[in-house]
């Protein structure tokens, strides 16, 4: 136990950010950098080390929370370290972006704020690529065997470093200009700078990771002549089929989808554009979607100098603790402030849309909702709530729908789909065709980043196993574990 009386004498602190004001006037990540170092070994000590660590469930990767924690109270960085990759083959990515279903897992939580888990955990990986302590770990030998993964997000890269390191000859296939997924497209910088990526390429490929890029599976290359070139396959592809919001108007110019929108406004970042084809400036925006990629879409409105922003929730608004049905230790659904949500902006809830509203050009200008409420099960409009909006940019995140079916990689491949529409697999993550294995989103459904990297591992183990029989590489999860994140 690292301090057996921190859970007592210290308080819970959380990274500074910078002052609204000033970061929307930029795309740097919004915390204050070197802000939690000073404090990180205090929070740190405030974890109790229980006998029974709650934590570990409450990750799906399994991460050893108490044992780095414990390191980074005493400020053995290294060590520390070591711990946090001895699950997690990118700590960078998910102390950034993960929603940290582990602190509403921590026993400490019960009666006091939880741990800050996430920002120790960003903390140790900051420190260890400053110090140099994350080197490539290149195979001691090779199998001779060869795999191909399909998408480079976290499961698919997740996947592709476990194989790499056990020996096997692994290429990366990825159909957009750059690796990464909808890490690199889907999550604006201010969220995550994409050095942290850029970065953990270059070491993949120093471990012998090969990269493909601009390359489709199903269009540029038939998946079948793929399966006959490599000796396995691993589908990391993701769930990129946006939910659509079938309504009048919703052909009008100005309404596009989250990641239509997302991805250009990071191309202007990455110096592929200058300026956004689909840019906020200046225009009343509208996000319709209360989750993540919503608030993405509030934030990069805000950067790009929308004249207002309003984000819409089908759903109640969520309460500040905990119901009675989703108790200690599951991850309740609660009102949520990100640092988009801070920087201005109205969200709304308990609303549907019922129509667009265009000018003789074809731009949309207004979105029509009405208020919904639940009765029996049931949603319902409220007579008499009817109200327009000024909207001239509208953005649709409303989540996903399944793996995109129609460039041919599912037929191709003949793939069977379970019953939600996503790829079925196995408890190996083997789907019905010989020598094909799926992760992440493509055959779980939309999910979270850690649901990602841990289902890339434990593929990566099944592929492993395929491969040679047995295989030493770690299993986090089965397809079927739902941890304490539900």
């Amino acid at each position: 136990m690292a301090d057996p009386k921190g859970f007592l004498t210290t308080g819970r602190e959380v990274a500074k950010t910078r002052p609204a004001g000033e970061r929307v006037k930029d795309w740097n990540e919004v915390y204050v950098p070197g802000s939690l170092l000073p404090i990180i070994s205090k929070q740190a000590g405030r974890c109790m080390d229980c006998g029974i660590p709650f934590c570990h469930n409450g990750c799906p990767l399994g991460n050893l929370i108490p044992e780095w924690n414990d390191y980074a109270y005493r400020e053995d960085w290294a060590a520390a370290s070591e711990r946090l990759h001895a699950t997690n083959n990118f700590p960078e990515f998910t102390g950034r972006l993960c929603p940290a279903p582990c602190e509403s897992a921590c026993v400490l939580g019960i009666n006091q704020p939880a741990v800050t888990i996430k920002n120790v955990e960003v903390s140790i990986i900051d420190k260890a690529w400053g110090n140099g302590d994350v080197t490539p770990q290149p195979p001691e030998r090779l199998s001779g065997k060869t795999v191909a993964v399909i998408g480079s997000g976290p499961a698919g890269l997740a996947a592709a470093q476990q194989l790499t390191r056990a020996g096997h000859t692994v290429a990366v296939y990825e159909r957009a200009d750059r690796i990464g997924g909808l890490l690199r497209y889907g999550i604006p910088e201010f969220k995550m700078e994409k050095v942290h990526i850029n970065r953990r390429i270059e070491q993949m490929r120093a471990e012998g990771t090969k990269f493909r890029t601009e390359v489709e599976i199903g269009r540029d290359i038939d998946a079948a002549k793929l399966r006959r070139r490599y000796d396995a396959v691993v589908i990391a592809a993701g769930a990129t089929v946006s939910r659509d919001l079938p309504v009048p108007g919703r052909e009008l110019n100005g309404i596009h989808f989250a990641m239509e929108y997302l991805p250009l406004a990071n191309k202007v970042q990455e110096g592929d554009l200058t300026v956004s084809p689909i840019t906020a400036e200046g225009k009343h925006v509208v996000v319709i979607g209360g989750g993540d990629t919503g608030a993405d879409c509030v934030g990069t409105a805000h950067r790009q100098g929308a004249a207002s922003v309003t984000q819409l929730e089908i759903m109640p608004k969520p309460g500040e603790d905990r119901n009675a049905n989703q108790p200690w230790p599951t991850f309740p659904m609660l009102y949520k402030v990100t640092s988009a949500h801070e920087e201005g902006g109205e969200r709304v809830y308990s609303v549907s849309t019922t129509h667009f509203e265009g000018d003789e050009d074809g731009n949309v200008q207004f979105l029509h909702l009405v208020e919904v409420e639940f009765k029996d099960g049931k949603l319902e409009q409220k007579p008499g709530t009817e109200r327009k909006i000024p909207a001239q940019l509208v953005t649709l995140a409303m989540g996903f729908t399944g793996t995109d079916q129609q460039n041919g990689l599912v037929q191709q491949f003949g793939l069977e789909l379970d019953a939600r529409g996503n790829i079925a697999r196995d408890g190996q993550y083997a789907t019905n065709v010989d020598g094909v294995f799926v992760a992440g989103d493509a055959g779980r459904g939309q999910s979270l980043i850690v649901w990602a990297i841990a289902e890339g591992r434990s593929a990566a183990r099944g592929v492993d196993r395929f491969l040679t029989g047995t295989s030493e590489l770690p299993a986090p999860v089965k397809p079927t574990d739902r941890a304490l994140t539900v």
